[in-house]
């Protein structure tokens, strides 16, 4: 239910950020970085610097009792990680027909349903960037393919396992929190 007054309120708020300049100081494949110089509620400006990264779907696949991960190298820090699977949200796509693409494309497995728990920004701090949490259930192998960027190994654990083997280092955000959102839910 929304609240009419708490939602002026909000968008009162936000005219007192005025955008006095956007900046892009670099693009990548990847990502696009700068910052906004904005004027504060109390009339300073500052510089809020920003990376903007296209919107990543994040799969909870579950193979009846047990919950499907990639292992894989990240070198950005530099350290072999336990996940869900994930990928870029393409133009066009939705959470879930990504999440259903990304699951068959980096583990094998094709999904009979999917359905989308959440979405929300992450790092609202630093980042632009939205992530959806999409549940994948009645798996059927096909083939895998691939990017040429993933080298990754496919592991399953028991639903009653899969939280804390996440929450072990290196642990990341988008695996605890498509495993909590799926707990949440009932899923697993």
């Amino acid at each position: 239910m929304t609240d009419p007054a708490a939602d002026r309120d909000r968008e009162s708020r936000k005219d007192e950020w005025t955008v006095l300049e956007s900046e892009v100081e670099y693009e990548t494949g990847w990502y696009t970085g700068g910052y906004d110089l904005v004027e504060q509620p109390d009339g300073s400006t500052k510089r809020y610097y920003w990376a903007e990264l296209p919107s990543a779907a994040v799969v909870v696949a579950t193979t009846g009792d047990e919950v499907v991960f990639v292992e894989q190298y990240r070198p950005a820090i530099r350290e072999h990680c336990l996940e869900l699977p994930a990928g870029i949200v393409e133009d066009g796509e939705s959470y879930t027909t990504a999440g259903a693409r990304e699951l068959r494309e980096e583990t094998g497995f094709d999904p009979a349903g999917v359905s989308l728990l959440a979405s929300f920004w992450c790092a609202t701090g630093v980042l632009r960037h939205r992530r959806g949490i999409v549940f994948a259930e009645g798996l059927e192998p096909v083939a895998p393919a691939l990017d040429d960027n993933e080298f990754l190994t496919v592991r399953t654990l028991p639903a009653g396992e899969a939280l804390e083997a996440a929450r072990e280092r290196p642990a990341n955000d988008a695996t605890i929190e498509g495993l909590l959102l799926a707990d949440e839910a009932g899923l697993l």
